[in-house]
């Protein structure tokens, strides 16, 4: 800026000198020259004076000013402020103040961005102590509506199986599809791998031991079981077949017959259940036709008590052998009772001749009972041995 004033006032004074040169200009009076002369020279004076003194006065006047408007005043009154030259250590002073009035506010600010932090600090605990609560509170509810879901789940399975029970049928919700389910003494009846009755076929021709019947005339008790009617016989009564000697224990009637031979059935069927010393069972399986009335199912018929469930003890005696056909081959193969428990190892041995039963006789026992067999099961690649 100095350099610039100084510039000016040259620019000036060679103007003036030019001007007093021009050939057709009146020449100035001394005293103007000589006053020309003294406003250069203090105006050189100031320029060696320092640059802040003549800083705001330039400033002051400013550049929107014309050359001419600015140069007249300072030359015909060059005033330069003293309070001007004396303002530095006036701003050092002020800077000074300055520098304290900062502190003294920005100390206020501090405690405020504090106070502001510390408000944020706990605004954002308490929005993540919610969000926590609200995640517990629904993985709360979840965990109690998936312990409800497996509640209910469970009763309707409960209530879909049949009930534990020592009750069974031949149809319906207690019938041989769900014997397995009904009670877990039963399970053979749905899982067995040995069961019975079964469509007999392709039977393996061989020497068969011949059975021996040994039976007699004995007393009996008599009982309508609910399930059939059932003859249990006095001891005294066996069956040999090889090496093996089995007691009669009871007999019962099915109808229509259980096992089938070929795909054929009879229209009912005897089973002489018998057991050894070591407790296995052999069951004969006797298949009966109408035809000619048969003495021994006549006198059981004569006496099946008048309530189920109550046993009859008639007093008289029944030969049971009087059930058996004159010829006696049979097949043969390895089983299980055809009611629960459904106990497997049973041997089987199925008369090949069939008895003879009345009509009449067939008729009462289908009152009494219409259904009372068991489906035929799979054979499950079980060997079948047939008499030749």
């Amino acid at each position: 800026m100095r350099n610039l004033i100084a510039l000016f006032a040259c620019s000036f004074v060679m103007l003036s000198a030019s001007a007093s040169d021009a050939p057709h200009a009146a020449k100035p009076a001394p005293d103007a020259a000589k006053k020309t002369a003294d406003a250069a020279a203090k105006l050189a004076a100031e320029l060696a004076k320092p640059a802040k003194a003549i800083e705001k006065p330039a400033a002051e006047h400013g550049a929107k000013t014309s050359p001419s408007i600015v140069a007249k005043p300072l030359i015909e009154k060059p005033v330069i402020d003293k309070s001007l030259v004396e303002k530095p250590p006036k701003a050092a002073v002020t800077a000074a103040t300055a520098d304290k009035a900062a502190a003294a506010i920005s100390a206020p600010d501090d405690e405020d961005q504090v106070d502001l932090s510390v408000r944020i600090a706990e605004r954002l605990a308490e929005m993540r102590a919610k969000q926590a609560a609200r995640v517990a509170a629904a993985a709360k509810a979840k965990k109690a509506a998936d312990a409800k879901r497996k509640k209910e789940a469970a009763l309707v399975a409960v209530a879909a199986a049949p009930k534990v029970s020592t009750h069974w049928d031949y149809d319906g919700e207690f019938g041989p599809d769900n014997w397995g389910k009904i009670n877990p003494a039963w399970s053979q009846c749905g899982k067995g791998s040995r069961q019975s009755p079964i469509d007999i076929r392709d039977g393996i021709k061989v020497d068969l031991d011949e059975i021996d019947f040994d039976y007699r005339p004995s007393t009996f008790t008599e009982i309508d079981n609910g399930h059939t009617v059932q003859v249990n016989l006095a001891r005294g009564n066996f069956l040999n077949v090889g090496v093996d000697r089995f007691e009669l224990v009871q007999f019962h009637f099915h109808r229509p017959s259980e096992e089938k031979i070929n795909g054929k059935g009879t229209e009912m069927v005897i089973h002489l259940v018998h057991r050894d010393a070591r407790g296995r069972l052999a069951v004969v399986a006797v298949l009966l036709e109408r035809g000619k009335a048969n003495d021994a199912i006549q006198t059981v018929w004569n006496n099946i008590p008048l309530e189920k469930g109550q046993l009859g003890a008639p007093g008289i005696e029944l030969d049971a052998f009087e059930l058996l056909p004159n010829r006696r081959e049979y097949y043969t193969y390895m089983g299980s009772l055809t009611e629960p428990p459904c106990t497997e190892n049973v041997l089987w041995l199925v008369m090949k001749q069939p008895m003879t039963a009345s009509p009449a006789q067939m008729a009462l026992f289908s009152r009494l009972y219409p259904l009372n067999a068991r489906p035929v099961q799979a054979s499950e690649g079980r060997m079948v041995k047939e008499s030749n």
